[in-house]
């Protein structure tokens, strides 16, 4: 039986976007199990929305953004509700870099970066997104957005300069 041509379509898209989708899910959420759980929602939910075409990336990142506040405020819900200490997050950049210092460095400064900062980075390095399409998942004006990110990107060149001297 052959294939729907939009079901290939999308599973093309996914295996090219996944990790990118994944590492910003990380970046929202408190474990990989609740990264992986957000992106597979908002997949789900681009789908459904989109009748099987492949959507705009920038709105699956919003619906990530959106699925992860819901998620963070359902588990805090539930956690004050059963009075259950919520576990110290795991890290959310785990490159798939082999342990060179240099890797260890870059990953280090990417977490020490405020939340703004790195999702500016992120967003645009691994997800690929446009300054507007960035302003819009985050809620904040185009020249933030770019402003966020060339602060990260000034801070990350600080930090790791020493490295590459």
């Amino acid at each position: 039986m052959a294939s729907d041509p939009s079901t290939e379509r999308w599973r093309l898209w996914i295996q090219e976007r996944g990790d990118a989708f994944l590492l910003y899910a990380r970046q929202r959420t408190r474990s990989e199990e609740d990264a992986r759980d957000v992106v597979q929602e908002a997949l789900a939910e681009s789908w459904n929305r989109s009748a099987g075409e492949v959507p705009d990336a920038a709105l699956v990142y919003a619906t990530i953004r959106r699925r992860a506040i819901d998620h963070g405020r359902s588990t805090d819900r539930r956690s004050r509700r059963d009075a259950v200490h919520v576990a110290e997050s795991e890290a959310w950049f785990e490159p798939d870099f082999s342990e060179a210092d240099t890797h260890l460095a870059v990953a280090d400064a990417l977490r020490q970066l405020p939340d703004p900062l790195r999702e500016a980075v992120t967003l645009r390095l691994w997800g690929g997104l446009r300054f507007p399409e960035i302003a819009e998942i985050t809620g904040v004006s185009v020249p933030t957005a770019t402003s966020r990110y060339r602060l990260a990107i000034d801070r990350l060149r600080g930090t790791l300069s020493p490295l590459f001297a």
